[in-house]
């Protein structure tokens, strides 16, 4: 995204052809193995989380569509094969010209990930935990117990959900959200976060006790 690397030229015939096929953006594929070896992978990388679902069952619910990772497993043997790349087993493979086979094709699993919920949840995790605990400070309000965060979101903690009811349309949370904003934005490399579709949300020590026997796996399980 930085344009400090590229994809891999063995696999953009398969970039084109996904991109062609479904109206996405391919930003990178990566190959390994997994089962000590013995399966071979592809990741399919997209810049936005939509563009991932797109490629799951039930409009984005659910596991990933099985008619999809097939036509993309089989248009990747299709697309290393004609470039001479396919990993062949034993004997084969030795007669071969080894110096070129370098991808395994049968059986091969299909997956997908996007850049944009892992930027912003770097993002967020970024921001320094002194500054949270200053923000914290500077607030300087009696109702607030904590300010936690959690991959891309960050909670503020009342301590009663009386209060939680009470500051929930307020122009309270409005200050809190633009204040822990300005310290996001620091980090907000590529601009994933938008002031104007920023909040913060709401939650009690009521609730985090409660429900979640004070224990903060549980909470964000």
């Amino acid at each position: 995204m930085l344009g400090k690397e590229t994809m891999n030229p063995d696999f953009r015939p398969l970039a084109g052809f996904i991109d062609r096929t479904f109206g996405v953006k391919t930003i990178n594929i990566v190959y390994d193995t997994i089962d000590k070896g013995t399966r071979p992978r592809i990741g399919i990388y997209f810049e936005y989380s939509q563009e991932k679902q797109s490629f799951n069952e039930n409009n984005g619910v659910g596991n990933f569509d099985s008619k999809k990772q097939k036509l993309i497993a089989d248009k990747f043997k299709q697309t290393i094969k004609e470039q001479g790349l396919i990993k062949k087993n034993g004997l084969l493979n030795f007669l071969t010209k080894t110096e070129k086979a370098k991808y395994q094709t049968d059986n091969i699993w299909v997956y997908y990930s996007a850049f944009e919920p892992i930027a912003r949840d770097e993002a967020n995790e970024s921001v320094p935990q002194e500054k949270v605990i200053q923000l914290k400070t500077d607030l300087n309000c009696k109702d607030l117990w904590e300010i936690s965060r959690c991959f891309s979101g960050t909670t503020f903690f009342l301590y009663t959900d009386e209060q939680v009811k009470q500051y929930e349309n307020s122009e309270t949370r409005k200050i809190w959200a633009d204040k822990y904003f300005d310290l996001l934005e620091l980090y907000n490399e590529f601009g994933y976060f938008k002031r104007d579709k920023f909040n913060i949300y709401l939650d009690s020590k009521e609730n985090f006790d409660n429900n979640y026997e004070s224990n903060w796996y549980y909470y964000y399980k």
